[in-house]
């Protein structure tokens, strides 16, 4: 397989769906601009430029949805989608339910999000939980470049609205992508990126290869680690969450979003909820602050999980759950 960087893989997905279905058509701040070559193969007419008014990009996207077509659009940062929470959320997330299935909305908004680029607060805040919590909306955040074009397939070609995420500090990192134009990756199936059995850390986007180096890290203290890519957030693979807790009998969630009513505290709820015989130890959550992200490298670094953190989180609960152990069996 070719290896190529995120935004390639995004690249090729699209032009791909492009060349597969007629209806499909781009839009948003600058996209005709920095593809001009999809311009050149599909015409101005399903590549175009727009003004910086999200707002009215998202309204048109939903009308294009409603009337066949399937838009695409581009609004660049993550804080900017709040520009167009209407036609996202009051509108493409509601009316498929509201006409009882009459209209259909297969729509993708994109934008960047997360540290690495050091854009601020304006340009950097990972909203991602927003969006989950609206009916009618699916959300994916992938973590590996093969994701990137499976996902985004996924998306297109999906009958509902979709958030599509792209974690600004993995957009150049590269990774083998298939070349295949039917690699789609279902939405809503978690993957396992190791295989553990003694903690499951649980993450997406750039924080899954935070968990990665920690569990290499585990591993050179005698401790196996099971990291869970969610890559979809809505709809959410309960199963496989569920199905390594109750092998590891302990949990780590980590993302670099705030922790407030974030997809942490979801992913703990369904912990205690649905496995909680299976749990040896308190639940973690390691996540960003309830603060806005700082232009500094070094202090927008220092609001994201390392794995350093994420190592001394998973020993604690080892520890703790051979305690817990130890003290039923005195009892």
């Amino acid at each position: 397989m070719p290896r190529m960087t995120a935004e390639q893989a995004l690249h090729r997905a699209l032009r791909e769906e492009m060349h597969r279905d007629a209806r499909v058509l781009l839009m948003g701040e600058g996209v005709a601009t920095k593809r001009r070559d999809l311009v050149q193969d599909f015409g101005a007419a399903r590549v175009r430029n727009t003004p910086l008014a999200e707002a009215i990009i998202a309204g048109t996207a939903v009308g294009a949805a409603a009337s066949g077509l399937r838009p695409v659009i581009d609004l660049l940062f993550a804080p900017f989608l709040t520009y167009s929470m209407d036609a996202l959320v009051n509108s493409a997330g509601k009316l498929r339910h509201i006409s009882n299935g009459q209209f259909a909305f297969p729509m993708v908004a994109m934008s960047l999000t997360g540290s690495g680029w050091c854009v601020g607060a304006q340009h950097n805040h990972n909203l991602e939980a927003m969006f989950v919590h609206a009916p009618g909306l699916k959300v994916v955040m992938p973590s590996e470049a093969a994701d990137f074009k499976g996902l985004l397939k996924a998306a297109i070609r999906d009958e509902n609205p979709v958030l599509f995420f792209t974690d600004i500090g993995l957009l150049h990192r590269e990774g083998e992508v298939p070349e295949d134009a039917d690699h789609v990756v279902p939405l809503g199936e978690a993957a396992v990126r190791r295989p553990g059995g003694d903690v499951t850390l649980v993450s997406y986007a750039k924080t899954v290869a935070t968990c990665l180096q920690a569990a290499e890290q585990l591993q050179a203290r005698g401790v196996s680690a099971e990291v869970i890519d969610l890559r979809s957030l809505k709809p959410l693979d309960e199963a496989t969450v569920l199905r390594s807790l109750r092998k590891t009998g302990r949990l780590v969630v980590v993302h670099e979003a705030s922790g407030l009513c974030g997809i942490a505290a979801e992913i703990a709820a369904l912990a205690v909820t649905r496995a909680f015989d299976a749990l040896r130890a308190p639940v973690v959550r390691l996540t960003g602050p309830d603060a806005p992200a700082a232009s500094s490298w070094a202090l927008e670094q220092a609001a994201v999980p390392q794995p350093e953190a994420v190592v001394r989180a998973a020993l604690d609960l080892v520890g703790e759950g051979r305690e817990m152990r130890r003290n039923a069996a005195i009892a």
